[in-house]
């Protein structure tokens, strides 16, 4: 599989490249830190958007609600000549996902996180999780992954490409959350980042941590409802 190239193989940038106003990769526009990304189903890359130019690759029907600030919701779509496609700010907390301990055993997954969409070039689910290396891939058959996606009315119709299921086994039981794309490559990009020796070291643990913490406040969990 062709993986998404802008979170898993630049180098972290200097800081002085940090600083520098972020631009638009369709149109050159200059864009705030907060910017929205587009998934090329070409490169599979995830380029940074101005806001006109992503609701450009807004479905119609979904348009106003983007505007105001949500994300497109659940649906099948057929890919057929697109090249990009919007990736929705939407996180939605999944409690009532069924996934026991058991499953997650099932799941053969080595880390306690990991996330799940459908790639319309392949026309199945990838299943991914972070890795010091990058993002590795399940190697459970696709079919079972669909049968996971399936087991909820959310993410049984989940958008291909743009939206992923992630899971994470925490001490107290699994969490399910339903995610933009790039949110799950972000944490790839930590976990390159951060993580160093065996078991990672304390900063990226506290890298990882902070994340969920954002994925939980973004999909309004409130602060000690949520496992972890």
């Amino acid at each position: 599989m062709t993986v998404l190239r802008r979170y898993l193989t630049a180098p972290a940038p200097p800081a002085t490249a940090q600083a520098a106003q972020e631009r638009c990769e369709l149109c050159a526009a200059a864009i705030p830190a907060d910017h929205d990304h587009l998934v090329d189903l070409t490169s599979r890359s995830l380029p940074c958007a101005c806001r006109p130019c992503y609701l450009l690759f807004v479905p119609a029907d979904e348009r106003v609600s983007a505007v105001v600030g949500r994300g497109p919701a659940p649906r099948e779509e057929a890919v057929g000549a697109r090249r990009f496609a919007a990736v929705p700010r939407e996180h939605v907390a999944l409690p009532d996902f069924p996934l026991s301990d058991l499953d997650w055993s099932a799941l053969d997954v080595p880390v306690r996180l990991a996330f799940v969409f459908v790639n319309s070039s392949l026309g199945q689910p990838v299943a991914l999780y972070p890795s010091p290396a990058g993002a590795a891939e399940s190697q459970l058959p696709p079919e079972v992954w669909a049968k996971v996606l399936a087991r909820h009315p959310y993410t049984a119709q989940l958008p291909a490409d743009v939206q992923a299921l992630l899971l994470h086994r925490s001490p107290d039981g699994p969490e399910a959350y339903a995610v933009p794309i790039d949110v799950c490559y972000r944490l790839v990009g930590l976990v390159r980042l951060h993580w160093r020796g065996f078991d990672g070291g304390q900063q990226a643990w506290a890298a990882i941590d902070g994340w969920l913490a954002q994925v939980r406040e973004n999909a309004g969990v409130p602060v000690g409802a949520a496992h972890g």
